[in-house]
């Protein structure tokens, strides 16, 4: 049976399953083959079957290009071999000198590479309260060529009004590019909102289960989506074949996975908020949350990434997760498992003093991707090693 889905007809989860998979016209394999060749034969001078060379194209990176392009409502994708080499990828769409606008509560890896590599290009970094329509208006210069969108922040769940900013990028002549790993296409998707690109680190939710790491492009116009492919391209910054299988396998699941994380994440954060240990807790779900209105109406729910404030500052969350034994002690977020880290000292460790003051990120700041497991036994044992501080 021939296998042309209309994707646009089906709902979500549906596409999770069946969009980009069929790509076995032989044997008409339900799971799409891995092609783990690094070239493909000429049929004869300049006739191909579609495929070259793997690095610029490969029909398991394919399915899962198409896969991402259905779910965010993009008109193409490109799957790269990190979701650092997905900004890096991005940042080479700009001109040399270009300006960029960014938050000032980015995700560590992220700050670096605007602060340490991109600068040698010559480009240029604003950090800016993303929160601030007002503050984002006003960092725009005559270069500004990129708005970078973060939203949920990564690490105190800050969100930016995705639609005014991109109002705001496109009026000046900017492109707005928009970093939706915290909460994947099931529960956000920028493009819709006037984003012009959005990127992931394949690695979290989309993939889930913490056993690949990936990035992936999608743009809104069949133009800038092959501006991406080809600078990819040109960088070597494309992902492997097994890479892309393992990812395209996870986003099956993706529906069920969310659901499951962000039930568990309200639960947990609806108890920190109530414990007297902790000072103050953020997670765009509790009313108490100052974006909470703005969660409501742009996302499609409020995610399972929450950060607290812990009483006692570094020494205390050390104790703390040497307390705790279904959380690891990990960087990294989005899989099945309950991941706990201190991102003064792990994923922001990349900051200076002054820029994680300037971001809000104290010693005492704690960030929890929570997973799937019991929301009862995730609470208990978060309850008992908070009590071993007393």
């Amino acid at each position: 049976m021939k296998r042309d889905i209309p994707l646009d007809d089906l709902q979500f989860a549906t596409r999770c399953v069946h969009a980009g998979v069929y790509k076995d016209p032989l044997y008409n394999s339900v799971v799409t083959p891995i092609y783990p060749s690094s070239t493909f034969y000429f049929e004869g001078p300049r006739q191909t079957s579609g495929y070259d060379y793997t690095r610029t194209k490969n029909p398991t990176r394919d399915a899962l290009e198409q896969n991402l392009a259905s779910l965010e409502g993009g008109a193409g994708a490109t799957a790269v071999a990190t979701g650092m080499a997905a900004i890096a990828t991005v940042l080479h769409l700009l001109p040399a000198g270009a300006h960029v606008i960014a938050g000032n509560d980015i995700y560590g890896g992220t700050y670096r590479l605007f602060s340490s590599l991109m600068p040698a290009r010559g480009l240029r970094f604003s950090l800016v309260d993303m929160g601030d329509p007002g503050a984002v208006a006003a960092a725009f210069e005559k270069d500004t060529a990129l708005v970078w969108i973060e939203t949920p922040s990564n690490p105190l769940l800050r969100l930016t009004d995705i639609a005014a900013v991109c109002a705001l990028a496109r009026a000046r002549g900017a492109l707005s590019c928009a970093d939706n790993t915290f909460l994947s296409p099931y529960l956000q998707r920028p493009l819709a909102l006037g984003a012009d690109l959005v990127v992931h680190s394949t690695t979290k939710y989309l993939n889930g289960h913490s056993d690949v790491v990936g990035g992936a492009i999608v743009a809104g116009t069949r133009e800038l989506a092959e501006r991406v492919a080809a600078t990819a391209n040109a960088l070597g910054t494309t992902c492997s074949p097994y890479d892309a299988w393992l990812v395209l396998r996870g986003i099956k699941t993706l529906p069920l996975r969310m659901q499951a994380h962000q039930k568990n994440a309200a639960a947990l954060a609806a108890f920190l908020a109530g414990h007297a240990r902790v000072e103050r807790v953020y997670y765009p779900g509790l009313a108490s949350h100052p974006d909470h209105d703005l969660a409501r109406r742009q996302q499609h729910g409020f995610g399972a990434m929450l950060s607290f404030d812990l009483e006692g500052g570094e020494a205390a969350v050390f104790r703390l997760v040497e307390r705790l034994k279904l959380y690891a002690f990990a960087e990294s977020l989005g899989g099945v498992e309950s991941l706990i880290e201190h991102p003064a000292s792990m994923s922001h460790a990349a900051m200076t003093p002054a820029a994680l003051t300037a971001a809000g990120i104290g010693p005492g700041l704690v960030r929890v991707s929570v997973g799937v497991e019991d929301e009862r036994d995730l609470i208990a044992d978060m309850a008992q090693a908070l009590a071993a501080l007393d």
